[in-house]
């Protein structure tokens, strides 16, 4: 049985759903109750509802039930920020990393997967894909990268030490159902746009975007998926890995996309964006599980609007 934290979230609850298509039995722990979303409506899933910052109550999930692998997707960072309490709020994120790989130590499990983001390689020198060995800056400019850098080091140190099979997924920006209005970047908001009829508002975004400005996107069951195949796969060559499309997807390919469904969709944005793409090299994934995307950007556009205008909110 593998244990999901965050499992009934955006990307977690399409790893559970992946999961149990490979015939893996899952329990979800989830700090707040809450129903299962649609995408795992009628399945059968374990829910627990547990603070992974509580130690204790997340041991005796343990005790509970018998768990044989963790990927944990439960943020491990302060998220929004905490400027009035910055050192409380690191010691609650780094307190549930710890408490999520001692549970991972007593109960013995065979692989402990740990999210981490395409964000640590911000600030990276390349001339290509980036590869998992790309030497990383050692700042960040927001916390989320900073923290899964730091969870990436404390991650290997415990593995070391611990002889854990601990990996990290570098996930990169990830979209479809069940989603939400991401700040750095524009896709879901042009498409819940489109399958509305109206203009995208993109005053959520951290930046301006433009039709040019791309990122490696991936469709979030594809995400899900290479997840699931990482946690069963019977052997690990490596400790990191990407997940991503292995291409940079801009605004105006992802106007085009939305345009086959909706003709007359309202997406189109300025010209311009001259900061580089950032792209994932994703051949380690698909080496050591077989990982290909099935969802290009066309059917990703497709599924998505299908699935908001099917009555859905995210």
């Amino acid at each position: 049985m593998i244990l999901v934290t965050g499992g009934l979230g955006f990307i977690g609850s399409h790893t559970v759903r992946a999961l149990l298509d490979l015939g893996e039995d899952c329990v979800v722990v989830q700090r707040r109750a809450r129903a299962l979303p649609p995408v795992l409506a009628g399945a059968s899933v374990r829910v627990e509802q547990a603070d992974i910052t509580d130690r204790e109550a997340l041991l005796a999930v343990g005790r509970r039930h018998d768990i044989t692998g963790i990927v944990h997707l439960a943020g491990s960072y302060p998220w929004p920020p905490v400027p009035e309490a910055p050192v409380q709020a690191t010691r609650n994120a780094l307190g549930g990393f710890l408490n999520i790989a001692e549970a991972a130590q007593e109960w013995g499990v065979r692989r402990l997967g740990i999210a981490s983001t395409i964000g640590v390689y911000f600030g990276a020198t390349n001339d290509g894909p980036l590869r998992e060995d790309t030497p990383l800056s050692m700042t960040a400019a927001v916390s989320i990268p900073t923290f899964k850098k730091v969870g990436e080091m404390l991650g290997g140190f415990l593995a070391d030490t611990t002889g854990l099979d601990i990996v990290n997924y570098r996930i990169s920006g990830t979209w479809g159902p069940l989603g939400h209005l991401d700040p750095f970047f524009a896709a879901p908001a042009l498409i819940h746009a489109a399958a509305r009829g109206t203009t995208a508002d993109l005053g959520h975004l951290l930046h301006p975007a433009y039709a040019e400005d791309g990122l490696d996107l991936t469709y979030v069951k594809d995400t899900g998926r290479a997840i699931a195949l990482l946690q069963l796969a019977p052997t690990l060559n490596h400790r990191t890995y990407n997940i991503g499309s292995g291409q940079a997807t801009t605004n105006a390919r992802i106007g085009q996309a939305i345009r086959k469904t909706v003709p007359d969709a309202q997406v189109d944005l300025e010209t311009g964006g001259g900061a580089p793409h950032l792209v994932l090299d994703i051949g380690r994934l698909m080496a050591d599980t077989g990982y290909r995307p099935e969802y290009d950007t066309d059917r990703a556009a497709a599924d998505y609007i299908a699935w908001l205008r099917a009555g859905h909110e995210n």
